[in-house]
């Protein structure tokens, strides 16, 4: 291509070469769909190795879910290395499990997709503005609290996106200005899927009403509660510093005149680290009354066969055969 490339190409390009500046250096590993926001994001990887001799290898996962679904994902490698990359490997998954098909689907493409990561490896998305639009209004409607409404961080390794300030028909356009024809994935015009409907309903719905600029302002909502979140993580990491013991146990007298909002993030990333999982916030909440509202109960219990309780002064998380409480 000859002379200035099209603004829209030139856009998806600096977006991923500002972001790599921020990121360790290494050789690049692109989640391909066929799409339009991978393609995009996969030229622009190459264009920015170029400069700095890094290899760009797409990885294109095939589902298996949909009919020809082996043909998309031998179409979505050809046009991956008619861009530029320097190996396309396509990784065959089952999906199966509980969650239905979106969570499985999911599940089975990220555990291929981190498979091919060496060690320090950086897997880049080809998130939008548009996804994280999707994400926040998701997390809003859910009532999944700021880590929700935060979306989707542009740095989470070894996961990167760098597109999430870029809309997405400007990668459509840039898949145009390439002379690429993106795959147009059936499930993204199926009203059963939740995002579906966000995507197509409930977006252009609120652009409408709203005069305009949805996507783009829930998307600095949700970089504003990243910095608020990150700030408080580093007054929760201090603060579980000082009140944890030697043992594990947090000491209630340190935690429990500290601010709702600091105490329960402590309190999070300690049930975390204890072996905690699928933590909701009943469990959170439950487990933070044992300093605001201690009135002698017993233990809590938690996923995992786990329970926490407080004894002495102290709160302490045990398997349930061996607790005890005050």
């Amino acid at each position: 291509m000859s002379g200035k490339p099209h603004p829209a190409l030139a856009r998806v390009r600096r977006a991923v070469r500002e972001f790599l500046r921020s990121v360790p250096p290494g050789d690049l590993y692109v989640a391909v769909s066929g799409g339009a926001d991978s393609l995009a994001l996969a030229e622009g990887c190459v264009h920015a190795g170029a400069r700095t001799g890094v290899k760009v290898t797409a990885l294109i996962v095939d589902h298996g879910l949909q009919d020809g679904s082996a043909e998309v994902a031998t179409t979505a490698a050809a046009t991956a290395r008619e861009l530029g990359v320097h190996e396309a490997r396509v990784l065959t998954v089952r999906v199966s499990g509980s969650g239905g098909p979106e969570a499985a689907a999911r599940r089975a493409r990220y555990a291929a997709l981190r498979a091919e990561l060496p060690e320090g490896g950086l897997l880049l998305l080809g998130h939008t503005r548009d996804d994280q639009a999707e994400t926040v209004l998701l997390g809003l409607g859910r009532g999944s609290g700021p880590r929700s409404l935060a979306g989707m961080p542009a740095f989470e390794p070894p996961l990167a996106r760098p597109l999430l300030d870029v809309p997405r028909e400007v990668t459509v356009r840039a898949c145009a200005a390439l002379g690429v024809t993106p795959w147009q994935d059936p499930h993204n015009a199926d009203r059963r899927f939740t995002r579906v409907r966000l995507r197509t309903e409930v977006l252009p719905l609120l652009d409408e009403v709203l005069a305009g600029g949805v996507p783009a302002a829930l998307a600095r909502t949700a970089a504003q509660l990243r910095e608020d979140s990150a700030a408080l993580d580093v007054l929760a990491a201090e603060l579980l510093a000082e009140a944890r013991d030697g043992q594990g146990e947090l000491d209630v007298a340190v935690l429990g005149p500290a601010p709702a909002a600091l105490r329960r993030r402590v309190l999070r990333r300690w049930l975390l680290d204890a072996g905690v999982r699928e933590l909701t916030d009943a469990h959170l909440r439950s487990v933070d009354a044992f300093m605001g509202e201690w009135r002698g109960q017993g233990g809590t219990w938690l996923p995992g066969d786990l329970v926490a309780f407080r004894a002495h002064g102290r709160l302490t998380v045990n398997p349930l055969d061996r607790s005890k409480g005050d």
